[in-house]
């Protein structure tokens, strides 16, 4: 929105602002306002996913299997790839990545309808069965919030940086009532480096997020919980090893989505296909294992305050294990396994949601699983099946996301659990240690790490991360034919501004470059102006760049070929411009000293 066509009483605001109030202040207001939002859009989306479960699931039989779980799954994924399709009308998957993407490559910039279209799209998906979460999809509305107040107020990238840190940390302190988890999360997820300038209003977002969700839902935490075994350290030995199988689980959870998601990609511009793919596959694992209907916080809270095998049983209700407790540990195990299929296909064909549930709930069946082979096999001492299964929620939290401290600190915060602050911190650290060995970047960032465009906490790699190739490239530049004689190239050369002339074809396809310094020997040399053509004259350039290099690889071209201009040619070779090493180097060292102020 151009400042002409800004409405009237939001220039006098942003007049009125400036000129009473502080941008330090006005950054507080603001924070406020996002972690008021984003409390808001959670119980909204709460509300909406719990009133139609309520309405669908609300008549079914615990002692019997249920026909309608065929079914339900399908219609969600297709009305919610009918209202992206023709209401949206734009990719909305992916929530947190597409928060990092825009950090990277869009100046911290979302798109307005991601503060309501996530918001209704999850709510059917999840709603009708899909087996993924709502954090997600929350944590993009909460940031798009951010993002969508700063351009509002025409506020500089860095703060709206900071906007849509408030925004994903408002989001996770309102979901979870965690306002220490959804600060961490900014910091391990997003990489949004704590200095002075953005703590205070992260903080401000997560504590106002918290106190309306309060407001809203009641006292009352997302998982009870209640310790009955202390902590004692002879259990460090089964903690530890428990992370490592955490660990493992994550890596099998990180590259089983990976594959499952290339798999549906494939399908790209056949919907029904994915939608019969994914339908099909997702609406089979439910209606075997009801448990990966939904988020599926029911089963995890059963695990959680289960006291005894009558209490677990209830895991089996509505399945075709109903009334064989026997098989309890292998529907357990089943049910591990298969909760990625399930995710996956819902995202693949056409829903809307998260992994960030579907990892707390990995997590809690993993914990129980563990727990229960060890006491059954009487290795070392006795191991509480529910702690457990309250460390394994934090154990694959911190390895599918490479997020240590969110976990910790998350599950402490949803269950009341502080007196297991020990044996969640070996539990999450193992499992990071284990996936890092096999998978460097978290599921969110993986893709972007892949791409060179994931900002991390290194100032310097950071500062190439969100320097734009576009912004870089002078597409002022003098293309000569390489049938032009040396007297004309002799004018051109008289006429442009760089030491560099390209030479191309009618199409405009890159096919050398003539070097001025290189050819001053002939250049003075009138009698040569009609012997020599610009084809004998080029020369092949020292490197060639893609429009699409990451900005750490054009650094290391400049590095590595000294050269002062690098041309960029798109994926058919045709001349889009040229990079001057000087302006990249100043770029760069000015993008390095907004970074280090606080």
């Amino acid at each position: 929105m151009s400042e002409e066509h800004r409405p009237v009483w939001l220039r006098k605001l942003h007049d009125w602002r400036v000129e009473h109030v502080s941008d330090k202040m006005f950054m507080l207001v603001l924070a406020f306002m996002v972690g008021l939002l984003s409390a808001v859009a959670a119980y909204i989306l709460h509300g909406l996913i719990n009133t139609i479960v309520a309405l669908l699931t609300g008549r079914f039989h615990a002692d019997t299997y249920n026909w309608l779980y065929l079914v339900y799954p399908v219609i969600g994924i297709y009305l919610t790839s009918l209202f992206v399709r023709y209401v949206v009308k734009d990719n909305i998957s992916h929530g947190i990545t597409r928060i990092l993407y825009a950090i990277s490559s869009n100046r911290s910039r979302l798109r307005a309808h991601n503060t309501w279209s996530s918001v209704i799209a999850s709510a059917i998906t999840i709603g009708f069965g899909g087996s993924v979460g709502a954090e997600a999809p929350i944590v993009l509305t909460g940031s798009a919030i951010g993002s969508n107040l700063g351009k509002l107020f025409r506020l500089d990238n860095k703060t709206l940086m900071t906007l849509v840190g408030c925004g994903a940390a408002g989001a996770i302190a309102g979901i979870f009532k965690a306002p220490i988890a959804g600060l961490v999360f900014t910091l391990e997820v997003l990489m949004i480096d704590l200095t002075m300038a953005s703590l205070l209003p992260i903080l401000v977002s997560c504590v106002t997020a918290t106190c309306f969700t309060y407001i809203f839902s009641g006292n009352a935490v997302m998982f009870s919980f209640h310790l009955d075994s202390d902590w004692t350290v002879q259990r460090v030995p089964a903690c530890v090893l428990l992370g490592v199988t955490c660990g493992l689980v994550s890596l099998y959870f990180v590259r089983t989505m990976t594959v499952c998601e290339d798999m549906f990609a494939r399908f790209k511009d056949k919907p029904y296909v994915k939608l019969l793919i994914g339908g099909a596959i997702l609406s089979t694992l439910i209606f075997v294992f009801p448990s990966l209907y939904g988020e599926g916080y029911r089963s995890i809270n059963l695990l959680l305050n289960g006291k005894t095998e009558a209490d677990w049983n209830q895991i089996l209700d509505g399945s075709l294990f109903y009334g064989h407790s026997e098989y309890l540990i292998l529907y357990i195990g089943l049910v591990l396994l298969t909760k990625v299929f399930a995710t996956s296909a819902t995202n693949g064909g056409g829903g809307c949601g998260g992994t960030f549930a579907p990892s707390l709930f990995i997590g809690c069946f993993t914990g129980f699983f563990f727990s229960r082979l060890w006491n059954m096999h009487q290795i070392g001492v006795y191991v509480p099946e529910k702690n457990f299964s309250l460390l394994g929620m934090a154990g694959v939290m911190s390895g599918v996301m490479h997020a240590p401290l969110t976990g910790i600190f998350l599950i402490a915060e949803i269950t009341s659990g502080y007196n297991l602050f020990m044996p969640l911190m070996i539990v999450a650290v193992s499992s990071y240690l284990t996936i890092n060995i096999f998978e460097p970047h978290g599921i969110y960032s993986l893709r972007l790490a892949k791409q060179g465009k994931l900002v991390t906490h290194h100032t310097d790699h950071a500062a190439l991360t969100l320097m734009s190739l576009d912004s870089v490239i002078d597409r002022d530049f003098q293309a000569v034919d390489p049938d032009m004689e040396l007297g004309q190239i002799v004018h051109q050369i008289s006429r442009s501004r760089h030491r560099v002339l390209p030479v191309t074809d009618p199409a405009g396809t890159l096919l050398g470059e003539i070097n001025v310094v290189k050819i001053r020997h002939v250049v003075f040399r009138t009698e040569l102006y009609h012997h020599f053509k610009a084809s004998q004259l080029m020369v092949e350039p020292a490197a060639t760049l893609n429009d699409t290099t990451p900005m750490t690889r054009v650094m290391r071209m400049f590095e590595t070929t000294q050269a002062d201009w690098l041309p960029v040619v798109d994926s058919s070779n045709y001349l889009k411009g040229y990079i001057s090493r000087k302006r990249m180097f100043a770029m760069y060292r000015k993008m390095v000293h907004d970074l280090s102020q606080d």
